[in-house]
């Protein structure tokens, strides 16, 4: 048995479970997987049994944080020049603030 299909319990991963989601899902989930710093299936499965996603400081999630902060400004720009702000923009920030919070608590 390989390690990779084992959960933090040891538990055997053996079920599979697939869904169909937008682009604009599928883009958004793939943003909050990186910025989580976890796997997919990690990500996917702590949100869905509502269990707490603790983001740990790594160079992937500083990348993370610095290309889609660059797509918040983007955004931002965007929307001084009269563009509408739209919910997943919002949920962006929202979660890069979480994170960022999180990342102050610890180095204090």
């Amino acid at each position: 048995m390989s390690l990779k299909n084992k959960d933090e319990h040891n538990r055997w991963r053996n079920k599979t479970v697939a869904f169909r989601v937008s682009p604009e899902e599928w883009e958004q989930i793939e943003r909050y997987v990186q910025l989580s710093g976890l796997t997919k299936q990690d990500y996917i499965t702590r949100r869905l049994t509502h269990r707490e996603v603790i983001v740990q400081g790594n160079p992937r999630v500083y990348k993370a944080l610095r290309n889609n902060l660059a797509d918040v400004l983007t955004e931002l720009q965007r929307i001084e020049n009269g563009g509408e702000v739209n919910d997943e923009l919002l949920d962006l920030i929202e979660m890069i603030s979480d994170i960022l919070g999180g990342l102050k608590e610890v180095s204090e």
